[in-house]
């Protein structure tokens, strides 16, 4: 897929002939139009088996605390829901809730039959112990494949509920022909949400990967020998054109509000603006990996729900 051309002016001056200088700008990598395009899909299987087995595929989101990230989150997650007919189960909590509450809540959608995904809705409140609680969820219901036997399952190459947010962008690759096998990736950030099990998928998938982070020296050098970079770490703009192989795939994880003299928006990794003039494929933040995080909470939980109904 090539990418557009965008035409730079150079104003004229006495005695010199005006040209045109093209600039080639990346093509987009479009997780928006895409996320729409599996939601359509799971919509159909979903009216399918629900006329198949007499229920609806049930989802769980708790959320703990008032944290306005979060609750937009959650919010995004049962539209989505909603749309492609998946029965929501979410429940919220007050900041005081002790993990003994938590605990009980899991232990019993666990047992709860119409439940067949259960995400804990992260970060947690100080006072909470995070880890506990996803190890205490059914592994076979774990849609944010984060238990440890999920992650083992991902080591090994065995099927399983894996992280939704790597595999929104594995999913986003495989749209666009990216090839992956023989390919140097380079995975900015080391965090066990994406850049692990990202990691993780792209050996599978028969790339040579690099895992940087903020203790890698010379991050700059390491990242321009990337075929596909994906930066996952939380600090905006850290990529710029400068750290970008010409004619890259670069993938932008990342996403923060920031203040600026124009009012707030959301900015992700990536000197989006700079590093289009080099690379050849690019996300865009917002409409790039978030809405296929979603979507792939929403295929998680058809997964499970598919792998009950097998099992029974």
């Amino acid at each position: 897929m090539p990418g557009t051309i965008k035409t730079e002016f150079i104003p004229r001056q006495e005695g010199v002939v005006l040209n045109r200088i093209p600039t080639p700008v990346a093509s987009l990598l479009d997780g928006k139009a895409l996320a729409h395009k599996i939601q359509a899909e799971l919509a159909t299987r979903i009216q399918t088996l629900q006329s198949q087995f007499g229920r609806a595929p049930g989802l769980a989101v708790l959320m703990v605390g008032d944290n306005p990230a979060s609750a937009a989150y959650v919010r995004g997650k049962e539209r989505a829901c909603q749309k492609v007919g998946i029965a929501s189960f979410g429940q919220r909590f007050p900041t005081n809730t002790s993990q003994s509450e938590l605990s009980q809540v899991i232990a019993a959608l666990n047992q709860d039959q119409q439940v067949d995904g259960i995400l804990v809705q992260l970060p947690l409140p100080d006072h909470l112990d995070a880890n506990a609680l996803l190890y205490e969820i059914d592994p076979d219901k774990d849609v944010d494949g984060l238990h440890p036997l999920n992650l083992g399952r991902l080591l090994r190459g065995e099927p399983g509920l894996h992280s939704c947010t790597p595999a929104g962008v594995m999913r986003l690759l495989q749209e666009y022909q990216i090839p992956l096998v023989g390919k140097q990736a380079v995975v900015i950030g080391r965090s066990i949400l994406v850049g692990k099990p990202l990691a993780l998928m792209l050996l599978a998938a028969g790339s040579t990967v690099t895992i940087a982070h903020s203790q890698s020296h010379d991050l700059s050098a390491i990242a321009r020998t990337a075929d596909i970079l994906i930066a996952a770490t939380g600090r905006p703009g850290l990529v710029s054109a400068e750290m970008v192989k010409p004619k890259a795939v670069v993938v932008d994880v990342g996403i923060s509000r920031v203040e600026d003299s124009t009012g707030s928006r959301l900015v992700g990794d990536v000197d989006f603006n700079a590093v289009q003039s080099v690379a050849q494929f690019v996300t865009p933040v917002p409409g790039g990996v978030g809405p296929m995080t979603v979507a792939m909470l929403l295929d998680n939980t058809l997964w499970s729900f598919s792998q009950r109904h097998k099992a029974s």
